[in-house]
């Protein structure tokens, strides 16, 4: 750990469905200058997210549903157009990614690539999310998928040609991070040439 940091009180705000923390810690300053800080963090876990590619067809699934964060925050209909994705849930990021994939776009797949990691929302947010691209066919389609039911979802399953996707983040459809910094990695690694 950070010898710099020493965390003074942690206490839970919430934990209701994730876990809000107040958080007291000192940060020492170039060895000497000690500050007291005052944080809050939302801790939700860990997930993990795939781009799921055809590169014969030139084509990706990616998912829309309602998000209430975006609604409140302007999104007009709340809907989000993003790559499919799930918290770990105890699972490791390759077992998740799998079992998210099924249930949120009907492709059972078993072979996926990590390509990297990252703190999604560092200032506030405690998450890691593990990325992942994966290749699919028309064989692997088991189900309608959708969600999981027992857990709310309403997911629409999207099959969307790359480079129409790819355009809809300069046209604002697709505002999603995670998917936007996923779309941009399939076009730097030229998934689709």
């Amino acid at each position: 750990m950070n010898p710099t940091i020493k965390i003074i009180k942690k206490e839970v705000l919430s934990d209701n469905y994730y876990t809000l923390h107040n958080v007291m810690y000192e940060y020492t300053e170039n060895g000497s200058s000690v500050e007291t800080h005052h944080r809050e963090a939302y801790d939700r876990g860990n997930g993990a997210v795939i781009l799921l590619y055809n590169s014969a067809k030139k084509k990706i699934i990616l998912t829309r549903q309602f998000r209430l964060p975006t609604y409140i925050n302007g999104n007009a209909t709340g809907m989000l157009v993003e790559a499919c994705a799930g918290q770990l849930d105890q699972d490791d990021p390759e077992g998740c990614i799998i079992r998210e994939t099924e249930e949120e776009t009907g492709y059972r797949i078993s072979k996926v690539k990590r390509i990297f990691d990252a703190y999604m929302s560092p200032g506030s947010v405690t998450e890691i999310l593990y990325f992942f691209v994966g290749a699919y066919e028309n064989s692997m389609k088991v189900s309608e998928g959708g969600g999981a039911s027992n857990e709310q979802e309403n997911i629409q399953v999207l099959e969307l040609d790359f480079e129409e996707a790819f355009q809809m983040i300069s046209t604002g459809e697709i505002r999603d991070a995670k998917t936007i910094i996923l779309l941009q990695y399939a076009k730097i690694e030229k998934l689709f040439e």
